[in-house]
């Protein structure tokens, strides 16, 4: 009795040419795109990554390769059969296979970049129970919730030392800032929307990217379950974890 053979096991033993993964990786890309961004299915691919630049860090960091990309496609397939011409080096192949794969299964932020040991400070601390927090901790953005838990804002060491500097300048003393303002009272003069975000739990790291590049005010990232405030927060990340977000990518 002949044994059966599996047509699966056979497709995969067979060595993929560079034509077949530079096009396989093309396709997913521009299917990505076009997916997540409910572009028109028949728009063309440089439109498509032109246009996705808005909104994705890695198609903006990649656009010049992309867009080269898209033109290398038409030049080594011929007709509507996808007769191949030409193959591509294996350097092309391996960067675009990169590319796709930061674009279709991007790492999580909260699995590879945010600290999931949040340190959290009541409002009702006084500015020197806060400081000391920060210090010792060598945290410098430290999430303040109220009686109910819920997040009202971000204690930041810097804008603490502001604080302080204004009320010293208005011929306040030192002690009673220390002492008698709170950190709620603080925070309740600032535009805390612009200085910090909210995300879910399943963030990645090019749109927690994408996030501190469009808000060049924005302290730090805090990741809840679905992004909410009145959620236990899951994880933070802070402006300067994007250097250590950029070299996941790099690496990824």
């Amino acid at each position: 009795m002949k044994e059966k053979i599996n047509e699966n096991e056979v497709v995969d033993k067979v060595e993929k040419t560079n034509s077949m993964r530079f096009l396989a990786a093309f396709n997913n890309i521009d299917y990505a795109l076009k997916t997540r961004y409910n572009f028109n299915r028949s728009m063309g691919f440089s439109e498509a990554v032109r246009k996705a630049v808005a909104f994705n860090y890695t198609v903006r960091k990649y656009e010049d390769d992309l867009i080269g990309y898209g033109r290398l496609r038409n030049a080594i397939v011929h007709g509507n059969d996808d007769f191949v011409i030409a193959e591509p080096h294996d350097e092309v192949v391996e960067k675009i296979e990169k590319i796709e794969k930061i674009l279709t299964t991007p790492p999580r932020a909260l699995d590879v970049v945010a600290r999931r040991d949040v340190l959290l400070a009541s409002s009702t601390k006084s500015m020197r129970e806060v400081i000391t927090l920060i210090a010792s901790s060598g945290y410098s953005n430290i999430p303040v919730v109220d009686k109910k838990g819920q997040i009202i804002g971000v204690a930041n060491g810097q804008k603490i030392l502001d604080a302080l500097g204004k009320f010293l300048l208005s011929g306040g003393k030192c002690d009673t800032f220390l002492d008698s303002v709170k950190i709620e009272d603080m925070l309740s003069k600032v535009e805390n929307s612009d200085y910090y975000a909210f995300a879910n739990k399943d963030i990645t790291v090019e749109q927690a990217l994408e996030l501190f590049h469009k808000n060049s005010k924005l302290l730090a990232i805090l990741v809840t379950v679905n992004g909410g405030a009145a959620e236990k927060p899951l994880g933070i990340m802070t402006a300067a974890d994007t250097m250590k977000m950029n070299k996941i990518l790099e690496n990824f």
